[in-house]
């Protein structure tokens, strides 16, 4: 017998910073992300599925995030809508010493839905620990996005980032698919489509 799915949206890090300021995240659009992001905060809203914002705080002296600038303060397309649960953090990880999984827990929560900010970094880590965790995880492709690297490893654009960090949880860390289609999945009870490191890999080498 099929466990019954009970969800909760996972908000992470919608702050000013990552919205056309001091870290601007590029890809997908930000406008069409913060949008995404909008719609599944109703749709969790009114299908009763709780809602957790995170929020990333660094010291004073960071540049960015920093305790106590406007750029670290969370987005009004978050604050205009508000939550179930406050998460603070200042690592990555929303499980990292934050109270998160036992709230999860204590409502029985199986799988979180992790929409925000960034796809690579903040979205990946945090799916990545709720998997281990024994979470069911699923990412909203169109309400997260990444922004470009250049360092010593080399360089990315933020459509490849944000690409090829999908296909990797896709690949064994969370189901991937996009606000409309996670619309579809809570309106009708479904589990989106999860897949395989094993399955991926056979495509590849197919050529699919």
């Amino acid at each position: 017998m099929q466990t019954a799915i009970r969800r909760a949206l996972i908000v992470i890090d919608v702050q000013n910073d990552y919205i056309g300021s001091t870290l601007p995240v590029t890809w997908p659009p930000v406008e069409q992300s913060l949008a995404n992001i909008g719609r599944a905060m109703d749709a969790a809203r009114a299908a009763g599925i709780p809602v957790v914002a995170v929020q990333n705080i660094l010291p004073a002296s960071a540049p960015f995030m920093a305790e106590g600038t406007a750029g670290a303060e969370l987005h009004p397309v978050v604050t205009s809508r508000g939550w179930d649960h406050y998460v603070l953090k200042d690592m990555p990880v929303a499980f990292c010493k934050t109270d998160l999984e036992n709230w999860l827990k204590e409502r029985q929560i199986t799988t979180v839905t992790i929409v925000g900010y960034m796809t690579h970094n903040c979205d990946l880590s945090t799916a990545i620990a709720a998997m281990h965790r024994g979470f069911q995880v699923e990412f909203l492709s169109d309400a997260g996005g990444s922004l470009a690297y250049a360092n010593r490893a080399g360089s990315a654009t933020a459509e490849e980032i944000h690409r090829v960090m999908t296909v990797v949880m896709q690949s064994r860390f969370a189901a991937v698919l996009t606000t409309s289609e996670w619309l579809e999945c809570v309106v009708t009870g479904s589990a989106p489509e999860r897949d395989s490191i094993y399955s991926s890999n056979q495509r590849a080498l197919k050529g699919a």
